[in-house]
C-alpha cells in the first residue's frame, strides 16, 4: 500500500473514533494525532487492528485500533463472547475466569471485560487482585469454565498491555478457534459491545483459591527427602514488581523451603517497574538487584518471575564465584534432565511418559530424551502448542514436562500454560539435589554437558517498529527463503525446514520430507552438516525478527568447559554476522 493511500485509510479509520460513541479523552487524543504534522503516531495507531498472535492480543496502550484501550479490549471481549455462545450453545450457563497482572490499566480492563461477559449472560470468576497467569489457567480447569482471559503483557516494557484468551482446557486458544475468534472480533463495532453487565454474576476469587493452587503446585516435588535435607537452601526471590510477590514465596515455604530471601525494592507492585527498564528476567539489568542480594547473603540460588509470573529466571554462581543468569535453554535442560533422571532413579517410569519442547529450543534436550528412552515432541513457539500436544495425547500417554527457550516451563499439566510458581518449587528442589552432592547448578550443567554433549544457544533479534518495520521484516523472511545461506559458521548447509510450506529439504541431495505439524507458520530453520541449527521467525507479539542459533561441540571433560564455551560463542557470533550482513 502506497504511503498516500495508507494515510487516507488510517485517517478515515481515525475519524470514526471522533464520534460520541467514544469518551472525551479518547476523542481528544485522536484529534491531536489527526492535527499533528507528523503522522507517524496516527499511522501506527490505526494502520491495523490488533490480532491474536502467539501470546494473544498485545500492544502499546493508547487510542486507536492498533492500541490497547478499553474499546479494543471491549471488542475482543464481545467477539469472544459471541464465539463462545456459538461454540457452547448446548450449555445453559457459560462460565469464564478473569485475571490480571500489575500493569497500568490491567484492573480497569479486567473489570470492564467482566461486565461485558455478564451482560452477555455469562457467569464470571474474577480474581480479587493481581494473580499469576498459571493460576488463571488452573482456575479454568478447576471451576469448569469454558474460557478465560488474563490482562497482561508478560515481560514487555511498561507502555504495553495485553489480553490472553484461553479455552476450556486451560490452554491459550489455538486453531481453528483463534482465527474464528479474530474474524468475529473484526465484525464488532463499538456500539455492538454490551458494556453494562450485572455484578451479581461475578464471583470474586481470593486467598482460599490461592491455597488450592499452591497445594497443586507443591505436588511437583519428586524427591521430598532432598527437600527435607536441604530445607534451609538460601533462595533469593524477586517478582520484579509483579504477581509472583506472594504466591511464589508461599509455595516455596509450603514445599518445605524455610530460607526464602526477598528483594524489598522489587516487592513493590507497580506497572511502572521503577527499578528496571524492562521487567524481563532474561535481562541482566532486571536481575542485578537480586544477584546483588544473593552475593550479600551468600545465597545458593536466585529465582525471579516476570510481571504475570508465568516465566522463571534463574541465577547461579559460576566457578569464579560470579553470579550469572542460567539461560532459557539451560533452564529447560536442567528441568527435563532432573525429571527424567529422578523418575528413573525412583522407578517411576512406566513406559508411556513424554516431554515436549518447541522447535527453537535446544536439540540437546532431544538427545537426552532419546538416550533415556523418553518420547519427545516438537511444537511451535508458544505454550498453547505444548498444551495442544497434551490434549491430543490425553488418556494415552503421561506428560512429565515441557518447555521453551524463552524462560518458560510447565512441570505438571494441571496448568496448561507456562507456570513459574510450580517451576520455582521444582527448581529449588533441583538446586537442593545439586547441593546435596556438593554441586551448584553451574556444576550440574557442566556434568550434563560432559555426559550428553555440549550445546550453546543464543537468541538475537532485530527490532523494526511500526508499519514500515513490519514490511521490512516480511522482506527479510522472503530473502532468506529465496536465497538461503550455503555455508554457516564454516559448515555447509544441509537441511532447510520451511514451516510455511511444511517441507523439509536436504539441499545436498534434493530429498524432501513432510514436516509433522498441523498448521503452517512463518518459521525457517537451517541445519548444517556439523549440527548447527538456526531458526528464524518474526515475533508474534513484538516488532522483531528473531534468530535462534545453536552450536554443538564435544566436551570431553569439565576441565575443557571454558575453552569449548568460548569457541562455540565465537562460532555463534560468526553465524549471526553472516545472517544479518
Amino acid at each position: 500500500m502506497e504511503n498516500n493511500e495508507l494515510l487516507t485509510t488510517v485517517t478515515e479509520n481515525a475519524k470514526t473514533w471522533l464520534s460520541e460513541t467514544f469518551d472525551q479523552e479518547t476523542r481528544e487524543q485522536v484529534q491531536a494525532m489527526l492535527n499533528s504534522e507528523d503522522k507517524t503516531e496516527l499511522i501506527n495507531s490505526f494502520y491495523r487492528d490488533l490480532e491474536f498472535g502467539t501470546g494473544g492480543l498485545r500492544g502499546v496502550m493508547g487510542s486507536g485500533t492498533n492500541r490497547m484501550n478499553i474499546y479494543t479490549v471491549g471488542a475482543a471481549t464481545q467477539g469472544l463472547a459471541n464465539y463462545l455462545k456459538s461454540a457452547f450453545s448446548h450449555l445453559d450457563q457459560i462460565k469464564v475466569a478473569i485475571g490480571h497482572d500489575c500493569r497500568n490499566n490491567s484492573r480497569l480492563f479486567s473489570e470492564a471485560a467482566a461486565k461485558i461477559f455478564t451482560a452477555n449472560g455469562f457467569k464470571v470468576y474474577l480474581f480479587e487482585d493481581l494473580r499469576p497467569t498459571p493460576e488463571l489457567s488452573f482456575a479454568i480447569r478447576e471451576l469448569g469454565c469454558q474460557s478465560g482471559i488474563i490482562l497482561t503483557a508478560s515481560h514487555n516494557p511498561k507502555q504495553y498491555n495485553g489480553y490472553k484468551a484461553y479455552w476450556d482446557d486451560g490452554s491459550q486458544i489455538v486453531g481453528p478457534h483463534d482465527k474464528l475468534i479474530v474474524d468475529e472480533v473484526k465484525t464488532i463495532k463499538v456500539e455492538d459491545i454490551k458494556w453494562d453487565g450485572s455484578e451479581d454474576d461475578i464471583t470474586i476469587l481470593g486467598e482460599d483459591f490461592d491455597n488450592l493452587f499452591i497445594e497443586k503446585a507443591i505436588s511437583v516435588v519428586i524427591n521430598p527427602d532432598v527437600v527435607k535435607k536441604q530445607n534451609d537452601l538460601k533462595i533469593v526471590f524477586t517478582p520484579i514488581h509483579g504477581t509472583g510477590v506472594k504466591l511464589v514465596p508461599d509455595a516455596l515455604k509450603a514445599a518445605g523451603f524455610t530460607n526464602v530471601i526477598n528483594v524489598p525494592e522489587q516487592d513493590v507492585i507497580s506497572g511502572d517497574f521503577p527499578t528496571v527498564i524492562s521487567p524481563n528476567p532474561e535481562e541482566p539489568a532486571a536481575m542485578a538487584m537480586a544477584m546483588k542480594k544473593a552475593a550479600a547473603t551468600d545465597a545458593d540460588i536466585v529465582m525471579a518471575t516476570d510481571p504475570d509470573a508465568d516465566r522463571i529466571g534463574v541465577c547461579t554462581k559460576n566457578d569464579k564465584g560470579e553470579w550469572i543468569i542460567v539461560n532459557g535453554n539451560q533452564t529447560a535442560l536442567l528441568f527435563l534432565y532432573y525429571i527424567i533422571t529422578q523418575y528413573k532413579a525412583l522407578d517411576k517410569l512406566k513406559g508411556n511418559e513424554f516431554i515436549v519442547k518447541t522447535i527453537v529450543t535446544s536439540e540437546l534436550i532431544a538427545d537426552i530424551a532419546n538416550k533415556n528412552g523418553i518420547e519427545y515432541f516438537d511444537c511451535y513457539t508458544g505454550f498453547k502448542y505444548i498444551a495442544e500436544v497434551i490434549r491430543d495425547l490425553e488418556g494415552q500417554k503421561v506428560y512429565i514436562g515441557g518447555g521453551e527457550e524463552s524462560f518458560g516451563f510447565m512441570p505438571l499439566d494441571f496448568v496448561r500454560d507456562k507456570d513459574s510458581v510450580t517451576s520455582c518449587v521444582l527448581m529449588a528442589e533441583i538446586a537442593a539435589w545439586a547441593k546435596d552432592q556438593g554441586k551448584s547448578l553451574y556444576d550440574l550443567l557442566k556434568s550434563i554437558y560432559v555426559e550428553y554433549g555440549f550445546s550453546k544457544e543464543k537468541m538475537k533479534y532485530i527490532v523494526r517498529e511500526g508499519q514500515q518495520g513490519a514490511v521490512e521484516i516480511e522482506e527479510m523472511m522472503k530473502t532468506f527463503r529465496s536465497t538461503p545461506p550455503s555455508v554457516l559458521g564454516g559448515s555447509k548447509l544441509e537441511i532447510v525446514k520451511d514451516y510455511s510450506t511444511l517441507i523439509s529439504k536436504n539441499v545436498l541431495t534434493g530429498a524432501e520430507e513432510k514436516i509433522d505439524q498441523k498448521i503452517t507458520a512463518d518459521v525457517l530453520q537451517f541445519f548444517t552438516v556439523n549440527g548447527t541449527k538456526i531458526s528464524v521467525r518474526p515475533s508474534g507479539t513484538e516488532p522483531k525478527i528473531k534468530f535462534y542459533i545453536e552450536v554443538k561441540a564435544e566436551l570431553k571433560s569439565i576441565a575443557d568447559f571454558d575453552k569449548v564455551d568460548a569457541s562455540t560463542d565465537e562460532k555463534i557470533n560468526e553465524v549471526m554476522d553472516q545472517l544479518v550482513n
